[in-house]
C-alpha cells in the first residue's frame, strides 16, 4: 500500500463513538445512538484496541444500502 493510500484511509477513519455521531447525526450527543445501531442494526463498526472506530466510506455505502432496502420494502407494500 502507498503512503498516499495511507493518507486516504487515514481521512476516511472516524474515532470513537462521538466522531461517528458528528458525522451521522451531527452531534456528539447522539453517541449512544451509534451503539445501538451497531447492535440492532449491523452499523458496520470496528474496535481499535478500546476505541470504537468507523470508516465515512463504508458508513455512506450503508445508508446507501438501507435506503434501497426501504424504498424496495415501500414499493412492495404498493
Amino acid at each position: 500500500m502507498s503512503a498516499r493510500e495511507n493518507d486516504c484511509i487515514a481521512d476516511d477513519l472516524l474515532e470513537g463513538a462521538d466522531e461517528i455521531a458528528r458525522f451521522m447525526f451531527g452531534s456528539a450527543d447522539k453517541r449512544r445512538r451509534v451503539y445501538h445501531l451497531a447492535s440492532r442494526s449491523g452499523l458496520p463498526l470496528f474496535r481499535m484496541g478500546e476505541i470504537i472506530c468507523g470508516r465515512r466510506s463504508t458508513l455512506l455505502a450503508w445508508i446507501v444500502a438501507q435506503e434501497k432496502t426501504a424504498r424496495s420494502k415501500g414499493a412492495a407494500r404498493r
